[in-house]
């Protein structure tokens, strides 16, 4: 059994930076591939930005570039999600998804494994 469990989440301010991490626990060979999905209040689950295995290739949705940066460290087993210049409508719940293959997949239906979701909320 793998788990996922994210932190960092929060109230905060629009312009302010935030760090969302992704810790991994448990049958870590599973997860290779990991990807950041949120979900806004009254709207669906979207993909939000997804790294490799090795972490040699990242992408992100058109709607965060430049502004949300992944990483991971696989020697402590964490994927994060580096958030700047906050807007309003980045007030979601973020979860983090994990699946074995390498390459990260924009469809949540590839991810069979999910943390419980960390919620930010960011204010005017």
């Amino acid at each position: 059994q793998v788990t996922l469990v994210e932190s960092g989440g929060g109230l905060v301010q629009a312009g302010d930076s935030l760090r969302l991490s992704c810790t991994v626990s448990g049958y870590t060979d599973s997860v290779a591939a990991m990807a950041w999905f949120r979900q806004a209040p009254g709207k669906e689950r979207e993909f939000v930005s997804g790294i490799s295995g090795h972490g040699s290739y990242t992408d992100y949705a058109d709607s965060v570039k430049g502004r949300f940066f992944v990483s991971r460290d696989n020697a402590k087993y964490a994927a994060y999600l580096q958030i700047d210049s906050l807007k309003l409508e980045d007030t979601a719940v973020y979860y983090c998804a994990g699946h074995d293959r390498d390459d990260p997949s924009r469809s949540e239906q590839d991810y069979v494994t999910w943390g419980q979701g960390t919620q930010v909320n960011v204010s005017s």
